[in-house]
């Protein structure tokens, strides 16, 4: 592309920019949205995109989102123009600081990435996550330039190479979209999760599209002829409003297809129908409206949620209800304000530029400060604190009162203790019991929405390991496990003394470098449990005789040397020759050995890779394996590519679960076609009835993922089978 007419699109991306904030900025504040894009332009000049555009795009489309999409101001604006100066070109913190001051500086290390060389034991992207959370008590504004910049790569995606793609997709939907959850932010979330699964799935994302394009018209008439009564009604009582149908998300449709074992043509709810109202008695108003909806359809009343007397912990307001339409579809039926919507998609600043009217609204706080007690011990398990974190992110909510009438929002299956944990540390690590609505519980009781409960308490009681096996909020978790580490360490130091003199003994000198060697020798990977074990008798100091000795400190022999110096590339060398079924490797190496992991049991013509375990070798997993998001976003780096040889190989064992209605014959049909028309070998066959209905499972053999799929077509149009899914 010529030059100047590069210019000319990066000059109007940036005035793109500019008028995203109109409103929000001073003539000062553009002079300082100039500065920062004039540096950046200059610090990324010539450098391109995998696409090919100029790199500086990429800042100025975050920029934009950060603007328009997520409502920031002048500072965030400045921060996404200059977020990867300091990691991809010459411009240091120092440099910021100096120009922008600290404020800007602070934001521009929290989104800076964290450098170095990968381990057996930590996940390098895993600490980039944790590096960018322990910033949200102080600025959360990393966080959600963070977001900007996850979803224009997403919006980018295409021109990365294939294992790439996977690789930032599973990321995405295992912790992005997720955490644009929790803040509230609905259209990002919506948007991140599609992108996820079109670059993951993409066979099922074009299929359910080309569908949804198919069946618009269909939709669009069928929505018309539903609201046309409530649309008279809402004019007739002189509301303001619109009315409006949203498809539900790709992920949505396809995760309902697997969960009911049904084609897309059975799907019914595959859209919502919203009013939204131009309210200023907004819960009086809405409350009217249900009125109306359900004046002319019947509502379902297990599937009411009234998320405007208790929203949810990320700000969202409105009012759900499910009605039966006169076709015999249920739909639902979303009822909320302007304001409420405006918070819905916005989410976070939205939040806070309404707070002003809303300041008991403390919800947002109370989760930051949830985050800073998690965030208070840095030296935990990364990959362990990011588990728990993310549990946080996307649960549904129950609501709880204290015994005065304090309400509580708690994740779905929590237990008395984690409400005794919400309440307060101290109370959960002294609580001996709880009344559930006046009625003594064990502490593992699960709590349901209005539930009131009295936590009691005693000074001697101390949390014990079995805590951990029930309780789901990572408060609770985080908690308990600092209280068991605090009484872990006081055994430990008895520990310690203990090594001190058998080494004493042995003229040996208690040094770092020494203790190191001890560790990798009796297979431990850190200090505290290494003393705890040797406080409790379960380590054989006499093993120490056999490490080399020179002058009072341990030199590593060959066996010691090869274990730390095993690095994946050795591990590769090392394998021996497969089955030749599977080319790993950018090269596709043929002389890998590997394995089929039991998880997902992987058929040919699924999509594979390989990931390297630690004790295991290479192990084979589908892209749609239940591990894969989180192995593709905290192991990258141990990911391989992987493909099946064309040709038809051996038989691979699989799982089918099958539904249906017990009429004579459905199971030999079933066993006809599986054993004689497609010539398939059963390894057992199990099924149950009960009352009418039958249910069971069949393992079979199957050469690759057509023939199974050519099976469970035909299995489906046996009559009285109602489900046939591949078992995940």
């Amino acid at each position: 592309m010529d030059e100047a007419l590069e210019n000319k699109m990066i000059l109007n991306a940036y005035r793109g920019v500019l008028r995203s904030i109109k409103s929000r900025r001073s003539k000062e504040e553009t002079k300082i949205i100039r500065k920062a894009f004039n540096l950046a332009v200059n610090a990324h000049r010539d450098v391109r995109r995998k696409s090919g555009e100029p790199y500086i795009f990429h800042p100025l489309a975050v920029a934009r989102i950060c603007g328009d999409e997520i409502g920031l101001g002048t500072i965030s604006i400045v921060c996404a123009l200059l977020h990867d100066t300091v990691e991809d070109t010459p411009i240091t913190l120092n440099d910021i600081d100096k120009i922008f001051g600290q404020k800007v500086k602070s934001i521009i290390d929290g989104l800076t990435k964290i450098s170095g060389e990968f381990d057996f034991t930590s996940s390098s992207q895993a600490e980039n996550f944790k590096k960018m959370f322990l910033t949200i008590p102080d600025d959360v504004r990393v966080i959600l330039i963070k977001l900007a910049d996850r979803l224009h790569n997403m919006r980018t995606l295409d021109s990365m190479k294939e294992s790439k793609k996977l690789k930032i997709a599973s990321e995405t939907s295992y912790l992005y979209a997720p955490l644009a959850h929790r803040l509230g932010f609905f259209s990002i979330k919506t948007e991140l999760e599609d992108l996820a699964f079109k670059f993951t799935y993409p066979n099922e994302y074009k299929a359910i599209t080309n569908k949804l394009q198919k069946t618009k018209d269909v939709r669009e008439r069928f929505i018309q002829k539903f609201a046309n009564p409530i649309k008279k009604e809402l004019d007739s009582q002189g509301f303001k409003y619109q009315l409006k149908a949203r498809t539900k998300g790709i992920p949505s449709i396809y995760r309902k297809t697997q969960e009911k074992g049904v084609d897309f043509e059975e799907i019914f709810d595959v859209f919502a129908v919203r009013i939204i109202l131009d309210s200023k008695d907004e819960k009086a108003d809405c409350w009217k409206v249900y009125s109306i909806v359900t004046d002319f359809y019947i509502p379902n009343p297990e599937r009411l949620r009234d998320w405007i007397s208790y929203p949810k912990q990320n700000g969202y307001e409105s009012l759900h209800t499910t009605v039966m339409s006169p076709t015999g579809k249920w739909v639902e039926v979303q009822i909320r304000t302007n304001r409420m919507d405006h918070v819905a998609e916005k989410g976070l600043a939205a939040h806070w530029k309404y707070k002003e009217k809303f300041e008991n609204d403390t919800r947002l706080d109370k989760w930051i400060s949830d985050v800073r007690e998690i965030m208070e011990n840095k030296s935990r398990n990364t990959t362990e604190f990011l588990d728990d974190f993310k549990n946080n992110l996307y649960s549904d909510e129950i609501y709880v009162f204290t015994p005065k009438g304090d309400l509580f929002n708690l994740p779905t299956k929590a237990t008395a203790l984690d409400f005794a944990f919400s309440v307060h540390s101290d109370v959960g690590a002294k609580c001996i019991g709880a009344k559930v609505n006046s009625k003594l519980v064990p502490l593992s009781q699960t709590l349901r929405s209005g539930d009131q409960i009295e936590i009691l308490t005693s000074e001697k009681q101390i949390p014990k390991e079995s805590w951990l096996e029930f309780v789901i909020t990572s408060k609770a978790k985080y908690k308990i496990k600092q209280c068991l580490k605090e009484e872990h360490k006081e055994i430990a130091a008895n520990g310690k003394e203990i090594l001190k003199r058998k080494l004493n003994n042995l003229k040996i000198n208690f040094s770092e470098n020494n203790i190191k060697i001890l560790l990798k020798h009796f297979s431990f990977n850190e200090h505290l449990e290494f003393y705890y074990q040797i406080a409790n008798g379960n380590v054989n100091l006499g093993k120490i005789k056999e490490i080399g000795l020179k002058g009072g400190e341990f030199y590593l022999s060959s066996s010691i040397t090869k274990s730390i110096k095993n690095s994946f590339e050795n591990l590769i060398k090392k394998v021996k020759k497969g089955d030749e079924d599977i080319l790993i490797g950018e090269g596709s190496d043929p002389n890998l050995d590997y394995k089929l992991a039991p998880c997902c049991n992987p058929l040919p013509g699924d999509a594979v890779f390989g990931f390297i375990t630690i004790n295991d070798g290479i192990k084979i997993h589908r892209n749609n394996c239940p591990n894969a998001k989180q192995l593709r976003s905290n192991y990258a780096y141990r990911i391989l590519s992987a493909k099946w040889k064309s040709k038809k190989g051996n038989a691979f064992i699989t799982g089918l679960e099958f539904t249906g209605i017990d009429i004579v014959g459905v199971v030999k049909e079933l066993t006809t076609i599986i054993s004689e028309e497609e010539e398939i070998n059963m390894k057992s066959l199990n099924f149950d009835t009960n009352d009418g209905v039958f249910e069971g499972e069949i393992m079979l053999y199957v050469y690759d993922k057509s023939h199974l799929e050519k099976l469970i077509k035909k299995l489906r149009n046996i009559n009285g089978i109602e489900k046939v899914v591949r078992i995940e």
